[in-house]
């Protein structure tokens, strides 16, 4: 019961994820380019796009910790290092992902303490855009080769 609540829940924050950093990303190009003054809606979309995806890192190390692929595949590594799968869950899905929160947060990080408005811009453009192609190859996509589930489980 708790890894199938942990499952629908990581899948729900996904789409919070995707849909802050957009929408981040889209603030922080629009102000770049257009010279605007960061405002306390973009400090906002900042810091709240940071904190979703560090409940989402929570929510993706309890059912990393709770699932039972990933725990077949550390048990009998010499077999499932063989399946892409199971590489992909054990190792792959969750080193992208620690690397695109640590991307997020020290864009997040650099971004409040950054005294120009273009800069802020900037540097949460460029922290967040990274992370964002990360997380984008690190989902288990329903069309992606590399391992897929449903859009929402």
């Amino acid at each position: 019961m708790m890894y199938q609540t942990l499952t629908f829940l990581h899948s729900i924050f996904r789409w919070l994820v995707l849909l802050s950093l957009v929408f981040s990303i889209f603030r922080a190009y629009n102000g770049y380019f257009a010279r605007q003054k960061f405002s306390g809606t973009d400090d906002s979309l900042r810091h709240w796009t940071a904190t979703i995806a560090h409940i989402q890192l929570v929510l993706g190390i309890a059912l990393y910790s709770q699932s039972p692929m990933v725990t077949y595949f550390w048990k009998n590594f010499d077999q499932a290092k063989e399946s892409f799968d199971l590489i992909f869950f054990g190792v792959i899905h969750i080193g992208l992902m620690l690397t695109a929160i640590i991307l997020i947060t020290i864009g997040s990080s650099m971004t409040k303490r950054k005294k120009d408005d273009t800069e802020k811009f900037r540097t949460m453009l460029i922290y967040y855009s990274i992370a964002l192609v990360i997380i984008f190859l690190a989902i288990p996509w329903p069309f992606s080769p590399l391992a897929n589930r449903p859009y929402l489980r």
